[in-house]
């Protein structure tokens, strides 16, 4: 039986997270109206006690790697950053919106690889992406038309901030870090920093609002534990184009819950994005079989 790569394995992660940040947005708008910071720590209270009782089951010591400190601080610290912005974002903006703004993220981590981790992608690679960005761009172009400056500021930070993050994992993943350690300290930092805007919120909460929630937190996870051992098996440049799915699954959950249906640019968007996607599949795969074949 062929073994499968380390790079279809990391493309089968991001889609998966890619569906569970999806879901993510969709129960934080279905919680109504609770402030961001509350639905920020519920997103991570969830994950932290999942990933908490793995590393327990796993006996997996909380002590890092040798040197990994200052790059799970800072995956922790943009990796909050880009997840307040995103929620603020999504209560606020149209969900494709808000979705496809935080999805500008892999291009961001692409450049950020290239700075920190000196990866160097190829133009077809490069190609790709942009491809994919300018997809993005046709799917929101309309929304931007009298959209929130604030939120829509917000959103696009949320990218970067997260673009920044997945690079730290991928530093992480160079030196050998244990994924479950990453996604733990992670969900500490964002837990411990959103608590006492939980623990002070004037917000009384339904029955309806508490379980959005924890389905918020749970789809979180999902998305959470996708994306990191995504980036931890395979370079940004290889599969971060495969992170936009998260812009079809929010088109198709948006129509299901809200009712929202895409228009033609739109469509011509979903068009460029897929075709990027397979596109740099393709590539890559006939890129690997020439060089085993040498």
């Amino acid at each position: 039986m062929k073994k499968i790569s380390p790079r279809v394995k990391g493309i089968v992660c991001i889609l998966f997270a890619a569906f569970g940040f999806s879901m993510m947005s969709v129960f934080i708008r279905l919680a109504g109206d609770v402030p961001t910071a509350e639905k920020a720590f519920f997103r991570n209270i969830v994950a932290l006690a999942m990933v908490g009782a793995l590393l327990a089951v796993k006996r997996v010591p909380l002590k890092p790697e040798k040197g990994s400190w200052p790059f799970i601080t800072g995956r922790a610290v943009f990796g909050t950053i880009g997840l307040l912005l995103n929620s603020y974002a999504v209560d606020h903006l149209v969900l494709a919106d808000a979705n496809m703004l935080n999805k500008l993220s892999p291009f961001f981590a692409i450049i950020f690889s290239v700075l920190l981790l000196r990866e160097k992608p190829t133009a077809v690679q490069i190609g790709g992406v942009l491809t994919a960005l300018l997809g993005s761009v046709l799917i929101i172009k309309p929304g931007f038309e009298g959209a929130p400056f604030v939120p829509s500021l917000a959103g696009f930070i949320s990218g970067a901030a997260a673009g920044l993050a997945y690079t730290f994992v991928r530093k992480l993943g160079a030196r050998g870090e244990n994924s479950l350690r990453i996604v733990f300290y992670f969900s500490l930092f964002s837990t411990l920093l959103t608590l006492p805007f939980f623990l002070v919120s004037p917000v009384q909460l339904t029955g309806h609002q508490l379980l959005m929630l924890l389905l918020c937190g749970c789809s979180a996870c999902v998305g959470q534990f996708g994306i990191t051992q995504a980036y931890l098996l395979a370079p940004a440049k290889e599969i971060s184009v495969y992170d936009y799915s998260q812009i079809l699954f929010a088109a198709g959950l948006g129509y299901l819950f809200f009712r929202q249906i895409p228009d033609g640019w739109s469509m011509v968007g979903y068009i460029l994005i897929c075709g990027a996607g397979v596109g740099m599949f393709l590539y890559n795969k006939r890129r690997d079989a020439a060089l085993n074949g040498k």
